[in-house]
Formats: structure tokens, sequence, C-alpha cells
């Protein structure tokens, strides 16, 4: 291992071998935790690998903002992006381009919707809805698909439900968040130019939730469409980028990310059956099995941040307008923070894991993915018992926010 291997980290094809994007992080955390990198086809950034790192960094919102580089994207990919926007960086404004006092404001009009009080009323139906898909498993005998048959359905029926989303229209929403999602995965892009396909993809999602804007401000229900349609930030209705934006960052985030942790958890217990033995014997442990899984999985890898004056971070300084990658996978897999952190442990705790970020920009939705993960496993577990890998999983080869993609098992009903 050397510091050229730095670089891979940028590319997407990395984040579909998990031993080597680890095994690369490892080197970077123990050698050289904040590291200037230099990728072929991308702007350079510091690398930041280090959980203590991270946090510095987020808890200062001011010194460190997230516009105008939020994500990882090649050259090319920016360029055109630019050039389909005429001059602008972003095909999206949602919360997690936004600093303050605008992420502040757009934050407050749906927080109260994604937060405990109002998601124990939810509960009822999300419950209805696991039971749906864990009696489709039963349904398809004792094998399955369990990512593509299980996984991306039960979250996304969760926030479409939630949204006001029609059912029949979750396969749309589907694949358009495959498609902005899937970096560059055969399996999930348009069959189209690499540099074109997520600005055609988001001209899409804009065109269906400007007709659901149109109908929710005839029609306002309760849902979290009605208020997004109907919101307004100092006594004026949301512009246009920043509506549309905050349907997609919903409709997307809000199922991709718990499908892949959905998904990664199964793996792991099944991976460690002295852990599912575990939780199965003692069901108690199921909201700490849950936050190990989202720490293993950790499906959004990284944010960036831009530095808005000089500062110096373990003797490396970063400059004014230099761009820093946060990396969450390597923060959740730090020694110094977790006891053996490369072991999956559905006790684990304390457990400060990273993976819904930290500070102001901690994920709105995290209270909602964690409740659907422990809903469906006790689900699961009523009825599914001695599960096994049923061929080779796959990964999503996406750098931004990924998982499993294929994930074949065996089981025994109860």
């Amino acid at each position: 291992m050397n510091k050229e291997n730095f670089k891979k980290i940028a590319y997407p094809e990395t984040y579909a071998d998990e031993k080597e994007l680890h095994d690369i992080f490892t080197f970077m955390r123990r050698e050289d935790p904040v590291s200037w990198v230099e990728p072929d086809q991308f702007r350079p950034f510091w690398a930041i690998t280090k959980h203590e790192d991270i946090i510095e960094i987020e808890k200062q919102n001011e010194l460190f903002i997230n516009d105008p580089r939020t994500t990882l994207m090649d050259i090319p990919t920016e360029d055109a992006i630019k050039e389909f926007t005429g001059g602008s960086h972003l095909l999206v404004r949602s919360l997690v381009h936004m600093d303050n006092p605008d992420h502040q404001l757009y934050r407050s009009l749906t927080q109260k919707w994604f937060a405990p009080p109002n998601l124990e009323s939810l509960k009822k139906d999300i419950r209805n809805i696991a039971k749906e898909y864990v009696n489709k498993m039963v349904d398809h005998g004792n094998e399955c698909d369990f990512a593509k048959d299980v996984a991306i359905f039960y979250p996304l029926r969760v926030i479409m439900s939630i949204l006001g989303v029609p059912k029949e229209d979750e396969p749309r929403m589907l694949r358009l968040t495959q498609e902005l999602f899937g970096g560059r995965d055969e399996d999930m892009i348009r069959d189209e130019s690499e540099t074109s396909s997520e600005s055609n993809t988001i001209t899409d999602f804009f065109e269906y939730f400007n007709a659901l804007t149109e109908d929710r401000r005839k029609n306002p229900t309760n849902d979290v469409s009605s208020v997004i349609a109907n919101a307004k930030i100092n006594n004026e209705q949301l512009g246009h980028l920043e509506a549309m934006s905050y349907y997609v960052i919903i409709a997307t985030a809000g199922h991709d990310t718990t499908s892949s942790s959905t998904a990664g958890g199964i793996l792991a217990l099944i991976e460690n059956p002295d852990q599912l033995s575990k939780l199965k014997n003692n069901p108690s442990l199921m909201t700490s099995a849950v936050e190990e899984t989202i720490r293993w999985v950790t499906p959004v890898k990284s944010f960036f941040r831009t530095a808005t004056q000089n500062y110096d971070l373990k003797d490396r300084e970063i400059k004014k307008d230099d761009s820093i990658l946060l990396c969450y996978p390597s923060g959740n897999r730090d020694e110094e923070i977790f006891d053996d952190p490369f072991k999956f442990k559905v006790d684990r705790s304390p457990n400060r894991h990273l993976a819904f970020g930290h500070g102001a920009h901690l994920c709105l939705g995290k209270y909602l993915a964690k409740i659907e993960m422990e809903i469906f496993y006790e689900e699961l577990f009523k009825k599914i018992d001695n599960i096994q890998l049923n061929g080779e999983p796959e990964w999503v080869k996406a750098s931004f926010v990924s998982g499993l993609k294929s994930l074949p098992i065996k089981y025994t009903l109860q």
C-alpha cells in the first residue's frame, strides 16, 4: 500500500470492493489522516479519515461550508452540469447543499414531520408495510435476492406514503433514484452518455414533482408534499429549484440509504451467526443492533466541505477555498474510537458512529430510518430462521450513496 492508492477513494468502482476500500482507509488513518489527494479526472481535495477530525470540521459550520462543492463528481460531469444549467454547479439545491441562514429555515419546514413524536403515530402503518414485505419473502419459498426483492421496496413504500406519492408511481421513483445514485454502475445508469444521464434524471424528477406541487396547492392533504408545496420562507413561496430539490432529497435519500443499511445488516448477521443468535435470543438488543448495522454499512460515503479561511488540522494547512472530503466509512472504523471496529457487535455500546453526519447537518430522517429497520427486523425474525448466503453479494459502483445491489439468500421458515 502506498499514497498512490489514496486517489482510488474518488472512483466509484472502489466502493464495490469493501475490502479494498477499508484497506485504503485503514492505511490513510494510520499514515496520513489528513491527506491531499489528486485523483485523475477529479479536482483535488483533502481527505479526512479520522473520526475526531470529521467532527471537528462538521461542528464549525461557518468555517467549513457545504456550498459550492457537496459531492464527489469527476470533471466531465461537473462540466456537463454547468453546460446544462447555464453556468451553475448545482442541478439541485437541497438541504445538503445549503448553508445558514437558508439551511436552518428550510430544515425547519419539515423537521417536526421527521421528529420522534410524529413518527410514533406512523409506527402502525410502517409495521403493516414491513409485514407485507416479510410475507413476500415467505411467498418466495425459502430463497430470494434480499437486496433486489425486499430491501429496495420496503423503505421506498414507507417514504412514498409519507410524501404522498401513489403506489403505482413507486417504480418510477425507484428507477430515477437508482439513476441518480448509481455512479458508474452499469446496472443503474441510463442508457445514455454518462455526462448527460444525471441531468436528464433530475429533469424527470422535477417534471413529476412539479405536477405534484400543483395538485397539492389546489388540494392539500396531510402529507409532506403538501407541506413543501404550500411552504413559505419570509412570506414567499419556495423557489422552484428549492421546492423541487426538497422533494428529490426526501424521495431519494429517504429510501436508498435505508435499503442499503437494511440489506447490509442481513449480510452482517449472516457472516456473524453468533451475533444473529444473540439478537434473536435477546430482542431488547434490537435498537443497538440497528445502530451497529448503520455504522457497519455507512450508506452515505462522504460529503464535501469548503474552507472559508485558512485552517490548521493535524499540522496540515488547509487553505481558504480548499475542498475537504469527509470520509464516513473511515471514521466509522476508527480504531481510536471503536473497540474492535472490524467486528460486527449487535450490543456495541457506546456507538458514536458518523453515518448520519454530525452537527447542524445531522440527517433529517435518522429517526425514521432506525424505526423502519427495527420494525422490519422484528417482523422478519418472527417468520424467518437460519438465513444463509445463496450466491455472491454485489455492491453498487458509486462513491456517494451506495450499498448492496444483490444479496441472494436462502432461509427456513419459523
